[in-house]
């Protein structure tokens, strides 16, 4: 038996935080009753159960990793028209979804999965999963400034956590400088809010790494597949990694 938000979850419906929604809404029913507790136990091969009157099935667990360009929304569709990263995954026909987010204006790697358990320990912080990005910002800032960076930053929802920063290149000539910052957290445009507070805003921003997973060989636009021996790398990570 497992959480009914694990199991939508599992079953590529939505994240487990929408799912969590999902069922608050009345909007999941388990052989024709509606529920709406959370936490209600399951049985995935028995159970029927429906999402807003659909027969959920089970899918094939897909792991993908993505060179997001910029000008592509972080989501699976937009009201405004405007174009989302799923709309590059041309050979995934199971529906995924992004794992966190980057900003319509930053690049870089973006994890896409219909595992909706990994999903959420990869994005939640207390799993302290590192995210590097590398931020071309305006002017050149101080050590003491890069230092502020890494020792954590007061920004409007609080401190941010400590990190790493440093300056990979200046260009006085250019007023602008390459910094490199690594963090857990995943606050909504946090590099470009972190930076803006220490007077140095961000130029151009592309998140290069997260966790042991890289950008290499991929263009902006392309993606593969994780391979198992990588998914297996990242749950033991991830496990191994909680933050108690």
């Amino acid at each position: 038996m497992e959480r009914l938000q694990k199991v939508l979850a599992n079953a590529g419906v939505a994240s487990r935080r929408h799912c969590e929604e999902l069922i608050l809404q009345g909007k999941v029913q388990v052989n024709g009753q509606v529920v709406k507790e959370l936490g209600t136990k399951v049985d995935p091969d028995t159970d029927k159960i429906k999402v807003n009157g659909k027969l959920i099935h089970m899918e094939r667990k897909i792991y993908v990793l993505l060179h997001k360009p910029t000008g592509y929304i972080t989501s699976v569709s937009d009201p405004r028209g405007r174009p989302v990263v799923v709309d590059l995954l041309r050979g995934i026909k199971e529906r995924v979804y992004p794992v966190g987010r980057l900003d319509y204006d930053t690049s870089g790697l973006l994890l896409l999965t219909n595992d909706g358990e990994l999903a959420h320990m990869l994005a939640h912080p207390s799993y302290e999963m590192d995210k590097v990005y590398r931020a071309w910002v305006k002017g050149v800032p101080s050590r003491e400034k890069i230092s502020q960076l890494a020792s954590g930053v007061k920004l409007e929802d609080g401190m941010t956590a400590p990190g790493q920063a440093r300056l990979l290149k200046a260009a006085p000539a250019n007023d602008r400088a390459l910094l490199e910052l690594v963090i857990h957290e995943g606050r909504n445009r946090q590099v470009r809010r972190m930076c803006e507070a220490i007077g140095h805003p961000v130029i151009k921003l592309e998140r290069t790494q997260v966790g042991f997973l890289t950008l290499e060989g991929l263009e902006p636009g392309q993606y593969r597949p994780l391979t198992t021996a990588e998914i297996e790398r990242l749950r033991r990570g991830l496990t191994k990694g909680r933050k108690k």
